[in-house]
């Protein structure tokens, strides 16, 4: 296997270098330093984000990776945990790794950027609209950038989509497997697509039922947790957008030892308790609620990595985080733990 600073000299000839190192920063860290215009029926707007090539086009690229923040928008940590997992896989010459970065106004204060860059409110991990320039929401880019790794006259050996998240970024991508309108979500064409969801503090229900109910919890069916209340971006019944999603290839990638219940970033609203004590207690109760009310089985696996606790680029770059990232048996992942 290639080492990690040999990924560095490939990307020094080419694009960016990989600067950060666990433990992770707790900052938003550097503003990405590409864009790209996101096109919607109620306007337009650039998008942030970092890439080891551009999507204007690569005509080497077989596969690209998104790689999907956390709630601190440090897309340069993520970018860079990208990046170390494709060389970890000896993949990293022909994949194109992708961190968009969801901009609040703050991040854009002293930057050259376009006035027609997008930026949101702390609302943005719920999909909400862009504060400005337009009313777009975050999963509008999501199927934006899908769109564009599509289209074969930019990418034509492209092969392969995987979307991944992290914690608040793993709520993101669950949320976007159920709501998301690319059609690539949904199977058929030349680039088949696939969600990983690692650690993430919560679930979206299609039901009113919770593992642990609370009491004097007005909350726990409202958006994030179930459909009431959701974005503008969501459309479709609860049994519509449940029966496409079961059809949706995901992974629900998580550490057996993501199980601290006062863990900073946990969800400890009446909503998030709802749905268990800690991380990897939410995972296995949704996985087993979704097998339940689909016995005849989905599209979906689950994959868990021993030991590890929260953190991203050690669940990335593990053995059973590769496979489920980029192509391999996750089965004997599922050993690690009981649903």
């Amino acid at each position: 296997m290639k080492s990690v600073a040999a990924a560095l000299a490939v990307i020094l000839c080419g694009v960016t270098v990989p600067v950060t190192t666990t433990p992770q920063p707790n900052t938003s860290g550097r503003l990405a330093d590409r864009a790209f215009l996101v096109r919607t029926p109620l306007g337009s707007g650039y998008a942030r984000y970092f890439g080891t090539a551009s999507l204007d086009g690569d005509s080497s690229v077989k596969r690209a990776v998104i790689v999907v923040h956390g709630v601190l928008r440090d897309a340069d940590y993520y970018y860079d945990t990208g990046v170390i997992a494709a060389d970890a896989a000896r993949v990293l010459s022909d994949t194109l790794v992708i961190a968009p970065q969801f901009v609040e106004k703050s991040d854009l204060a002293g930057h050259p950027v376009s006035a027609q860059t997008l930026y949101w409110d702390a609302r943005w991990p719920g999909g909400s609209d862009a504060v400005a320039p337009a009313p777009i929401s975050t999963y509008d880019v999501f199927d934006a950038l899908i769109a564009r790794l599509s289209d074969a006259s930019r990418f034509p050996k492209l092969r392969q989509i995987i979307v991944v998240g992290h914690s608040a970024g793993g709520q993101i991508v669950q949320r976007y497997a159920v709501v998301g309108k690319a059609t690539r979500l949904d199977g058929g064409g030349r680039v088949p697509l696939r969600l990983v969801v690692s650690n993430p503090s919560s679930y979206l229900y299609f039901t009113d039922w919770r593992p642990i109910p609370q009491r004097d919890c007005p909350d726990f069916d409202q958006w994030r947790y179930g459909l009431h209340g959701a974005p503008r971006y969501v459309s479709g019944s609860a049994a519509e957008l449940e029966a496409r999603y079961v059809r949706r290839h995901v992974v629900y990638l998580m550490g057996t030892a993501d199980i601290n219940p006062a863990e900073d970033d946990l969800d400890r609203s009446c909503g998030g308790e709802a749905q268990g004590a800690y991380r990897f207690a939410r995972a296995k109760y949704y996985i087993a609620y979704v097998g339940r009310r689909h016995p005849e089985g989905t599209e979906q696996s689950y994959a868990f990595v021993e030991g590890v606790p929260h953190d991203n680029r050690r669940m990335f770059t593990s053995a059973c985080g590769l496979a489920a990232i980029f192509g391999g048996s996750t089965a004997p992942c599922a050993a690690a733990g009981h649903v």
